[in-house]
């Protein structure tokens, strides 16, 4: 492929647009596969050598970084973590093109974070023909089990999504959201200082 052929895809992907397998192949040396590997088969008391595997892993990482093991990911390298993330077991990332999370994001367990999705039509899947948008979540946000955060989505500061939504448009700041599809049913306020404290 040349490089005037792979700008090209690159032009496409950032676009949204459909391409193949193969058409993306340059970009292979970008999966961070091993390391996933190595990471997941760490002992637990091993921090030092889990924080380097991070560090090679992904695109950045943030302080005090907490991902149990374990976790998958197409590349790795697309993903960005802030200060003081949480990622609980099982968590994917399917990061052909950006993740972005920001500072004190807390992930439960099972939780899938998709930038990428395939066409309707069966003809262009060919080759897993498929498009990519970038995903960003924005800090102190906090999403519940077995969540599916699909491409383009933004998640705005403070937010919550409850377990088992499937987040397929942009959630808004300081906002609880849930459902699949995932829906804003009320605004997180001071009152909210109140709860699980003793006493109440």
């Amino acid at each position: 492929m040349t490089h005037a052929h792979e700008e090209e895809v690159r032009d496409r992907i950032a676009k949204g647009l459909v391409y193949t397998e193969s058409e993306a192949a340059f970009q292979a040396s970008r999966r961070r596969a091993e390391q996933i590997f190595a990471y997941n088969h760490t002992p637990p008391g091993d921090t030092d050598t889990r924080r380097s595997l991070l560090v090679a892993i992904f695109g950045s990482v943030g302080e005090r970084t907490v991902l149990l093991p374990p976790f998958h990911a197409g590349f790795g390298s697309n993903v960005h973590l802030g200060d003081d993330f949480f990622g609980n077991v099982n968590l994917t990332f399917v990061d052909d093109v950006e993740i972005r999370i920001g500072d004190g994001v807390m992930i439960a367990p099972s939780v899938t974070v998709t930038t990428t999705g395939h066409p309707v039509h069966p003809s262009r899947r060919a080759d897993f023909g498929r498009f990519s948008e970038p995903v960003v979540i924005e800090d102190k946000v906090w999403i519940g089990s077995n969540a599916v955060v699909l491409p383009g989505v933004r998640i705005g500061y403070g937010s919550v999504i409850g377990a088992g939504s499937v987040v397929s448009r942009s959630i808004p700041a300081m906002t609880v959201a849930v459902g699949t599809p995932c829906r804003v049913v009320r605004s997180i306020t001071d009152e909210d200082l109140t709860t699980r404290i003793a006493g109440n």
